[in-house]
């Protein structure tokens, strides 16, 4: 296989590494400007916001361009959105690159699975794209602990100018390593969400934005939930984080796994569940510290086990739009992480940090129902007759 998909991967890794990485020094930005941490929690809402609108948006407006040239023009723009973040002076600049950044990186990434599929040969394009994929994923979940170690040590710009510099590195990769790759056919955004009229699809795809928001409504809150339960500090919190990290890029494998081997249907119900019951019990396993860390291992596992079983269900729907329904499915997923953290949020303002983990498991409680409706409809043939 063509070892550029590597390249890509790390370009995925990178523009999207900056999603949730705010989660990680929620606290120091909220004293530096002077805000609330939920006030700070709305960095994380922007930025997830403009992902999951712009993604589509942006894919069909640039669909003529040709990729390698476009890949550079948006590294350069998401450069700039991180450059203005490391020296904003106030929140209101602070909330602006953060618009920029996730306006470029929603099209970086989907630019990055593109080229993966066009530079391989055929028989390992699903191959390519899975592997974009978990540069994706890993990101995402390692955003949060990666800012939390350089911000705890440097301060809260530190982060953004690391992926300030790493940015620069992919830019010279990309133009050194990567050859011209031209544009394929657009398919109309009318055309991609035209799909969502189908109850069995869309019911689906809101289980999965119901399930991330439930997710974010308490990960984003993660680290000063700990500091208020548990007392813990700036190492612990690390810790925590990169045990979160490890479990829930393992989870995506383990989602996959347990598809293919019992279908996507059991594994969807079982992951759910499972999730639902111990992102419900974390509260009650402050008191004892191993308890808390496995109860955390096997909830950070569930949170990213739902991505696989979830797309091969969507693509055994309906087989003719797979790739549209995955875009789709991406798009719930960003926008969960954008309603989660408002809503986290929310529940901070009104209670405390405490009651994140119990409002996230009532929203998981409800993507079990979605799913159920989701299954329980017919096939698409007879929903359109």
């Amino acid at each position: 296989m063509d070892k550029r998909v590597y390249l890509l991967t790390i370009v995925s890794f990178v523009v999207g590494m900056v999603e949730l990485i705010i989660g990680g020094i929620i606290d120091l930005v909220a004293n530096d400007l002077g805000i609330s941490v939920s006030q700070a929690g709305l960095l994380i809402t922007i930025f997830s916001l403009t992902f999951a609108i712009s993604a589509p948006i942006l894919s069909v407006a640039t669909a003529n361009i040709e990729r390698k040239r476009l890949t550079l023009i948006t590294l350069l723009i998401f450069f700039i959105g991180n450059l203005v973040a490391v020296i904003s002076p106030n929140f209101f600049v602070l909330f602006i690159a953060r618009i920029i950044a996730a306006a470029s990186s929603s099209l970086l990434i989907v630019l990055c699975v593109v080229m993966a599929a066009n530079i391989v040969e055929p028989k390992y394009r699903g191959r390519a794209i899975g592997i974009v994929n978990m540069g994706v994923s890993g990101s995402l979940v390692l955003g949060i602990p990666i800012g939390l170690t350089i911000g705890n040590a440097f301060g809260w710009r530190a982060p953004f100018l690391f992926i300030c510099v790493l940015t620069l590195f992919s830019i010279i990769g990309i133009s050194t390593l990567m050859g011209r790759v031209p544009p394929s056919k657009p398919l109309s955004l009318k055309k991609q969400l035209s799909t969502l009229k189908y109850r069995k699809i869309l019911f689906a795809h809101i289980t999965t934005f119901l399930l991330l928001a439930g997710h974010t409504t308490f990960y984003a809150y993660l680290k000063p939930f700990a500091q208020t339960t548990m007392g813990l500090d700036g190492t612990w919190i690390s810790i925590i984080y990169f045990l979160f990290g490890i479990a829930a890029v393992s989870g995506g494998a383990l989602g996959g796994t347990v598809s293919d081997r019992f279908g996507t249907k059991p594994a969807i119900y079982s992951v759910i569940i499972i999730f639902s019951v111990a992102i419900f019990i974390i509260p009650y396993t402050t008191f004892l510290l191993p308890l808390f860390f496995v109860n955390m291992v096997i909830w950070g596992m569930m949170s990213w086990a739902i991505t696989p079983p979830m797309q091969s269900y969507l693509m055994n729907v309906t087989p003719e739009t797979a790739n549209i329904q995955v875009s789709l499915n991406n798009s719930a997923l960003h926008l969960g992480v954008a309603v989660g953290s408002t809503i986290g949020g929310i529940a901070i303002d009104v209670s405390t940090v405490e009651i994140t983990p119990t409002v996230g498991g009532m929203l998981a409680i409800l993507s079990l129902g979605t799913i159920a409706l989701s299954m329980r409809a017919g096939s698409l043939q007879k929903e359109r007759y």
